[in-house]
């Protein structure tokens, strides 16, 4: 077994009786290590992206969101909610109220995503570390303020510097329609922007965040929420919010939903995954285009090597040991490429994530291009393109000794 992998040896660092034959080899190795580090380099890129949205998103999505599996609304009451206080990985829990409204300002209108929330949120919100402009408060004195979104800020010509108030309206539940005087039939808050929020763009260009307060006095509600959001301590692992996840829908029943971040955005993160396998079959496809110049290299050592297959004949060799010796040759090709590309794809993408060497273009909520590399993205590249040189290898090697034994 052992004769085979070194006479492949051999050949893979002889001097060929045609250079071209080492010049096909040298070009096919180094496209292989080309295609391997651009598969490393992107795949680590894409994770950074993927995980500065998840970072952002987590600042307005909660660890666990309780809903009401029926109805918008609920009252949020009992010992549930009292022994999810108790426990020591809960650092907050908020009530919210959210709702699609109507928005005037300053002569514009438009719609928008209204999220009442409570005076926990209000201390402990993490958008405070993501103010474009202004601070965040939702009360000054009695008048009622609002955090908005930059692309709702932007369409609307909202700024905290001006002194107009943001008019929210919304259809009575309580009135019917009057077709004298409609307006009789619609709810009317007001209240006046204190910052501007940049998370990302889906959630800049709709959310508006103000006190629940005001949100149950447009809806005309008492003490209902359409949500309660849960955040954990820093460092809480899954485990122990899976448990927490459990336990919660066990006390509350089947009339309640309790989400993990995933869940409150499956279309979303479903989405980011598929994305990252597509980049990587994508990938996978150049690297087999690439690996065909493999298929060319090996076909000429075949047939520079005819004497040496007579000679192994004469000697005894089997069919399968000939063909495996040049299966290995060919495979031993990419092989080089795909050691070569590993260190160097995993020694570049470590080198941007550590020291961010190369920058983002423009004004960007990162300086860098954001880099994690994943040791199982360099599992996986190494075993598609280790598979793909081997299946390469073995069509020539197939196609010629079945023709010399013809």
């Amino acid at each position: 077994m052992k004769l085979a992998p070194f006479i492949a040896g051999r050949y893979l660092f002889a001097k060929k009786s045609h250079n071209v034959i080492n010049i096909i080899s040298a070009i096919s190795a180094i496209g292989m290590a080309i295609g391997t580090a651009a598969l490393i380099i992107i795949l680590s890129v894409y994770n950074g992206f993927d995980s500065l949205i998840r970072s952002m998103l987590s600042n307005v999505e909660p660890d666990l969101m309780i809903t009401p599996v029926q109805g918008k609304v609920f009252v949020p009451e009992g010992e549930v909610y009292d022994w999810i206080y108790d426990q020591p990985s809960v650092k907050n829990m908020s009530c919210v109220l959210e709702e699609e409204v109507f928005i005037s300002y300053d002569g514009r209108q438009g719609l928008a995503k209204a999220k009442g929330v409570d005076w926990i949120y209000e201390e402990e919100s993490p958008l405070r570390n993501h103010l474009k402009e202004g601070e965040f408060k939702l009360h000054r004195g009695d008048i009622p303020m609002a955090s908005v979104g930059s692309g709702l800020a932007y369409e609307m010509g909202i700024s905290p510097r001006f002194l107009s108030g943001i008019e929210i309206y919304f259809p009575s539940r309580t009135r019917k329609i009057s077709t004298t005087n409609p307006a009789s039939s619609i709810e009317y808050i007001k209240v006046w922007p204190s910052s501007i929020f940049t998370v990302s763009s889906d959630i800049d260009k709709e959310l508006m965040v103000l006190p629940i307060e005001e949100m149950r006095e447009l809806l005309e509600y008492d003490d209902e929420v359409s949500a309660v959001e849960l955040r954990l301590m820093d460092g809480t692992d899954s485990k122990e919010l899976r448990r927490l996840q459990t336990e919660i829908s066990k006390r509350l029943g089947n009339g309640f939903k309790v989400k993990d971040r995933f869940q409150q955005n499956e279309s979303l993160y479903k989405m980011m995954k598929y994305e990252k396998a597509a980049i990587y079959m994508i990938l996978i496809f150049v690297i087999i285009i690439i690996a065909f110049n493999i298929f060319g290299s090996l076909s000429m050592l075949i047939i520079d090597k005819k004497d040496d297959i007579r000679t192994l004949r004469s000697l005894g060799a089997e069919e399968r040991l000939i063909r495996r010796i040049f299966v290995l040759e060919g495979w031993m090709i990419s092989l080089s490429g795909l050691c070569a590309g590993l260190v160097f794809g995993t020694a570049f993408s470590l080198i941007q994530q550590h020291f961010g060497l190369i920058k983002m273009p423009g004004h960007f909520v990162v300086q860098a291009y954001p880099v994690i590399l994943s040791f199982t993205d360099i599992l996986l590249t190494a075993a598609g393109v280790a598979v793909i040189g081997y299946l390469i290898a073995l069509l020539p090697v197939r196609r010629f000794t079945v023709q010399d034994q013809d």
